[in-house]
């Protein structure tokens, strides 16, 4: 309803006088307002959430600003004139990394309806289970006849309902797999539900002494439990693809006879000349025209340095502008960029690790035609042996509900709940349903390197060998410039308690370094080849004073805690250790070294890692991949099982099955511990639920499975596979 429409409606007199024009133009306002949507990787808690938001309001015409914690995603209300990148610019001056996302690629995010629906529906099942039970116990107790009688009717009458409204996933799920002609665990429920109620409406209707009602709800209660505990291990999970594609730059720059024009990036055709100024991500995949600058490829390529770009050079969607505009033409839009074809390499990895097949699946094939064979087999049997087609379906009925799948519906949800929990509390999140039986397999672990064993972030180390006059000189200069290796120098040199020297006409040199004059003197910091050195550190920058040139300020990417200590124990535990890298085969080699990684690649592109991965599946190997970028995306989704730190970018997040909480890779280790004696505890819960049938099944067939006997043998041994998940703890 319009504010004009509710003007209206309104009971208050004086309300209905306010001028139509005004509520119109308050409209019209509105429909002005943008929304924008940040990945904001950086929030984890309410301190969190209340700074961003606090911050993002604070901003000169934003309406509003939202945090979902679950998603690490702010969406903001702001007037048409505000663009992400100012958004970015005010959560980096809080200390928050934020990236754009186009609102329009995002499927719009629901609540968890389908687990509301769920626990409403146990919740159901469990109410009029235990309702049920209690008019049981009186019937097992010796009500007789009518007493009996009236039982049973209000027992059905409660049942009915109950199981049509809760057990409808089940017919759901079951009368999809017999469409498609095939057998899953919810065909034996399914079957042994509805001959239950009918043999029992059958009885009652007879005035038997059996009834099925309380078993068939009991049945409901728990199988709801073990789907609704399995959801939850795969609520978090959302698609890496759809999130990739999100990182695209939303509109952008065209330049046509000399003027500037916002787009949509969908707009752009191949040929157009776009400006891309600094800070700004590339919307397209092309060649540069105008203009130089450095870029940060470390999201795509895993390189630590930003890359000199000059007229001539080729460029890619994704990669970030730094520091000085660049004119861009496009030979890739859309679809052909370099961008979209990693989201089609993570989809098309995604939809490979899909077809492995779970330990309940497995289950679940032999058993549901095992059941429904010998239920069959018990019918013809009373049937021969006495001709009463009651007798008959009665044994069939208690052989289908005493050996339904109760424990081997919790036998997987039960331990996997109780393992995520006890690597929750050790700082990962386990985010797919099978990542844990995954892992149990893994004997060859591959690491990324920037970001993911190293901090991604270069650490000046000889601050020791300048005196006072440089370092100040040095300060004046990079506290100017945003260039990752000026912000180390900033930081390191801030932290000694230097004070920035008086230098005069600062002036940043986009692609080379920052100049500026010192006491007369010109003064520059930046690249060798610019300030006059011999020869470039791959990691160092220079400082020349009046045409002297000053020993090269050396950076080092400093290791992530706790990476030493898992590759140690991972090694010492017979894995396989693999270093695969974007970076250059000096900065990798080193690593290598240092953490005694013997197999390590360098320089390797997005489509090089998932290759290399495949081929060691193919080989027959099970890999566990750890890794934080863009450029990783497609390889943690190829891997048999992967992680990725909470400070990853959000696609990457998504990609991988297990999420470190924390900055420390230390708990790595213990994770494929922990994922291997979860394994054994299923299969352990498995062969007590065999031991149960076997147990059990000759009582139903020999007539002698009472709705007693059923409901408590489905009952213990429930109680038996959920006290087994809870040694895990």
């Amino acid at each position: 309803m319009t504010a004009v429409a509710r003007a209206h409606l309104s009971a208050c007199p004086a309300c209905d006088a306010v001028p139509a024009a005004q509520a119109l133009a308050d409209h019209a306002q509105t429909e002005q307002e943008a929304r924008i949507a940040l990945s904001v990787p950086g929030v984890h808690c309410a301190a969190c959430i209340a700074t961003v938001e606090r911050a993002l309001e604070a901003y000169p015409n934003v309406t509003s600003a939202r945090v979902n914690l679950t998603l690490k995603r702010a969406s903001v209300e702001a007037g048409a004139e505000i663009t992400a990148s100012d958004l970015v610019s005010v959560l980096a001056a809080v200390g928050y990394e934020a990236h754009e996302l186009d609102a329009g690629t995002l499927s719009a995010t629901q609540n968890d309806k389908a687990g509301r629906d769920l626990l409403m529906r146990l919740a159901v099942a469990g109410f009029a289970s235990m309702n049920v039970m209690l008019l049981s116990v009186s019937v097992w107790s010796g009500a007789e006849a009518a007493t009996r009688d009236l039982f049973h009717w209000i027992s059905a009458a409660i049942a009915l309902p109950t199981i049509l409204f809760s057990g409808k996933p089940f017919f759901v799920h079951a009368w999809s797999a017999l469409k498609h002609r095939r057998l899953n665990m919810d065909v034996p429920i399914v079957l042994a539900i509805v001959l239950a109620v009918v043999t029992s409406l059958w009885e009652t209707s007879l005035s038997g002494e059996h009834a099925y009602f309380d078993a068939a709800l009991t049945l409901v209660f728990f199988l709801l439990g073990g789907r609704y505990l399995d959801h939850r291990t795969r609520a978090v999970a959302r698609s890496a693809a759809e999130e990739l594609a999100a990182l695209e730059v939303p509109r952008a720059f065209r330049v046509v006879n000399g003027r500037e024009e916002s787009v949509a990036v969908r707009d752009l055709q191949v040929g157009d000349v776009i400006l891309v100024r600094p800070g700004g991500r590339m919307p397209v995949d092309g060649e540069i025209l105008e203009g130089q600058s450095e870029l940060d490829r470390s999201l795509l390529t895993g390189e630590t340095l930003p890359v000199f770009a000059e007229p001539g050079q080729t460029v890619s969607a994704g990669e970030v502008n730094l520091t000085g505009p660049l004119m861009i033409r496009a030979s890739a839009v859309g679809e052909q960029t370099s961008l979209h074809r990693m989201a089609d390499l993570v989809a098309v990895a995604e939809s490979g690790r899909s077809n492995y097949t779970s330990l309940a699946d497995k289950a679940a094939k032999l058993y549901a035609p095992g059941v429904h064979i010998l239920s069959a087999l018990s019918f013809v049997g009373w049937y021969l042996y006495t001709f009463d087609v009651r007798t008959a379906l009665n044994i069939a009925a208690a052989v289908l509900i005493i050996t339904c799948p109760c424990a081997l519906g919790l036998a997987v949800p039960a331990v996997t709940t109780a393992a995520s929990g006890r690597l929750f509390r050790k700082g990962m999140l386990v985010k797919h349903s099978t990542a844990l039986e995954r892992m149990a397999q893994v004997d060859t672990v591959v690491f990324d390197k920037t970001g993911t064993l190293t901090a991604g972030t270069p650490k000046l180390i000889n601050l020791d060998a300048f005196d006072s006059e440089t370092l100040s000189i040095a300060l004046a200069l990079s506290r100017v410039s945003a260039h990752p290796l000026s912000v180390a120098l900033t930081q390191a040199a801030q932290m000694a308690g230097v004070e920035p020297a008086a230098v005069q006409k600062l002036q940043e040199v986009p692609g080379y370094g920052t100049q500026g004059l010192y006491n007369g003197d010109l003064v520059r910091l930046g690249r060798a080849s610019w300030v006059g050195a011999s020869n470039e550190g791959s990691t160092a920058a220079y400082l020349s004073i009046a045409g002297k040139v000053s020993e090269g300020f050396v950076f080092e990417d400093s290791l992530r805690a706790g990476a030493e200590e898992a590759v140690t124990a991972l090694r010492e535990g017979g894995k396989d250790i693999v270093l695969i890298s974007g970076d250059s085969s000096d900065a990798v080699r080193a690593l290598a070294e240092k953490l005694g990684i013997a197999n390590w690649e360098a320089e390797a592109l997005p489509e090089d890692k998932a290759k290399r991965i495949q081929a060691l599946s193919e080989k027959g190997r099970y890999v566990l991949m750890v890794g934080d970028g863009l450029n990783d995306t497609a390889a943690l989704a190829a891997a048999h099982v992967s992680i990725s730190p909470a400070s990853a970018l959000d696609a990457a997040r998504v990609a991988s099955d297990i999420v470190l909480l924390g900055g420390d890779l230390s708990p790595i280790p213990m994770a494929i511990e922990t994922a291997q004696s979860a394994t054994g505890r299923i299969r352990e819960n498995f062969r007590i639920a065999t031991i149960y049938n076997i147990v059990a099944v000759p009582l139903a067939v020999a007539g002698l499975a009472t709705p007693l006997i059923a409901a408590l043998a489905m009952s213990l041994s429930s109680i038996t596979v959920s006290l087994n998940a809870l040694r895990l703890r």
